[in-house]
């Protein structure tokens, strides 16, 4: 069946719905959803019953970075500054270094096993480099994993920020395989401007999307998700246009805004939250289309024996040698090697290759598709077991709430207080959105003149304002006032 504009949206949408009671029966059977959705994608495709033809990479490519901004916004807006900070060196470390060392061992390897060219093994490894922020994710929270210590946060900002660095690099040995005159210590110039470039947009751009956000004043609270998507695809577009990473951009430009307070904050991080889920349906419904089952057993000798290579040698000395430099338990390290799952994204990076033109593309794309599905088969299907062999579990009853669980939870108020603000309050005259108010408490509504009005972030405080505010507990009050500059804060339960 060839997808033409009338029928796109019917199939399209009844993808989808497979798609989300496969996961659904995946969570009972042990399954990763993401292998999930691959299997679907491809038994639509034209190997498989749906005899859907799709073979396209172009547009496969499209709607993977398309699905890689959405991805990477939403894990950045999902990541908290005070979890990260105790192991912010640790992560960069891993989603540098240890990138680099996974993409050279892994590309020397295939470089001494097969016929490739020591590029066309280097690109192979770059492509298969980093960590998937989407299966990680999307696992670590399907199988509720808890784990002790500063071990998740490693893992997710490991895994959130390491796709610049593979995404770099894959761009840079494709470059040496196609104009392999050049030299390799060109790409040196070229990492640190992409690197700096990348870094300092995403800052730029966060604070920049921060006061957009708060300061221009929208009737439709569903408008302000589509205004922050606007700033998402800015970010990604201009840094690429002036030669930074735009993948960096993006993720640092929404750990930036999920760190501070904005209008809607909740609104938006459970848009992002859907869109990310949707995003990843689609990406690996695409993929998954794109592949033909009948060149995946040509290559599976070599292909298993480069996987293998990279679940147990590769990754372990990449995570070993990279977090030589921090104190950290063997088992704990040895755990952060066994989580290095890959996924969507390596076989997105595949597709350049194959529009590039180069002899092995195809090839190197059906290879780095095995390595992929192996690598959740083998690593995420196995993710608590692990955790619990080499005892970096907790017990269910002792898992500690995130802070953006926190935040995200409709968690019961069980302390309420009005509170009066006198003219020479400093929060008159504010935005309540500029207090830094307290994320375990609201205020509900406010008292004006006699009349009720549900506030949001946009409200400005005036003076004889009554706020009536609850919160979770005592504390949470006692924060209040603070926040509201109130000296002698009287509870009412």
């Amino acid at each position: 069946m060839n997808i033409t504009t009338e029928n796109i949206l019917l199939i399209g949408s009844a993808l989808l719905f497979i798609s989300i009671l496969a996961g659904k029966t995946s969570y009972r059977v042990g399954l990763p959803t993401l292998i999930l959705f691959l299997a679907v994608g491809m038994l639509a495709g034209s190997e498989g019953i749906g005899g859907i033809y799709f073979d396209d990479p172009k547009t496969a490519q499209f709607i993977g970075i398309v699905s890689l901004n959405f991805i990477l916004f939403s894990g950045g807006l999902d990541t908290n500054w005070k979890s990260i900070k105790p192991v912010f060196w640790q992560g960069i470390s891993l989603s540098t270094l240890g990138v680099l060392i996974t993409a050279t061992s892994l590309g020397v390897f295939i470089w001494a096993v097969t016929d490739f060219t020591i590029y066309e093994g280097l690109l192979l490894g770059s492509i298969v480099s980093s960590t998937d922020a989407a299966a990680v994710f999307s696992i670590l929270r399907s199988k509720n994993i808890a784990l002790k210590t500063n071990i998740r946060p490693t893992l997710e900002l490991e895994s959130g920020s390491n796709d610049p660095m593979a995404y770099f690099l894959t761009i840079a040995f494709l470059g040496l395989v196609v104009n392999q005159d050049e030299n390799i210590w060109s790409i040196i110039p070229v990492f640190f401007t992409q690197i700096i470039l990348g870094a300092l947009l995403g800052f730029l751009f966060g604070k920049a999307g921060k006061f957009v956000v708060n300061r221009i004043n929208i009737d439709f609270e569903g408008l302000y998700p589509v205004l922050v998507i606007a700033l998402m695809f800015f970010a990604f577009s201009a840094t690429n246009f002036l030669g930074g990473n735009g993948f960096l951009a993006v993720y640092l430009c929404a750990v930036y805004l999920g760190n501070q307070d904005i209008i809607h904050k909740k609104t938006i991080m459970r848009m992002f939250d859907g869109l990310a889920w949707l995003m990843q349906i689609a990406l690996f419904l695409t993929l998954g289309l794109l592949v033909y089952p009948s060149h995946i057993p040509p290559i599976f000798g070599i292909g298993m024996l480069i996987s293998l290579f990279l679940i147990f040698v590769a990754r372990p000395v990449s995570v070993f040698l990279s977090l030589a430099f921090f104190k950290m338990k063997f088992r704990r390290r040895w755990y952060i090697s066994w989580v290095g799952l890959r996924g969507a994204v390596p076989i997105v990076f595949a597709t350049y290759p194959l529009l590039a033109g180069i002899d092995k593309a195809d090839i190197i794309f059906n290879i780095v598709f095995f390595i992929s599905v192996t690598s959740v088969l083998i690593q995420g299907t196995t993710l608590s077991v692990i955790a619990k062999w080499l005892h970096v579990a907790l017990p269910q009853k002792a898992k500690r709430k995130t802070p953006v669980d926190i935040f995200l939870a409709d968690s019961a108020k069980s302390a309420l207080e009005e509170i009066h603000l006198q003219h020479d309050n400093p929060s008159v005259g504010k935005k309540i959105v500029d207090l830094h108010f307290p994320k375990n408490a609201i205020i509900a509504m406010i008292k004006r003149q006699g009349k009720y009005i549900t506030p949001n972030g946009m409200t400005v405080l005036e003076t004889g304002d009554s706020l009536v505010v609850l919160a979770e507990n005592n504390d949470g009050l006692d924060q209040v006032h603070d926040c509201l500059h109130i000296d002698e804060p009287v509870h009412k339960n």
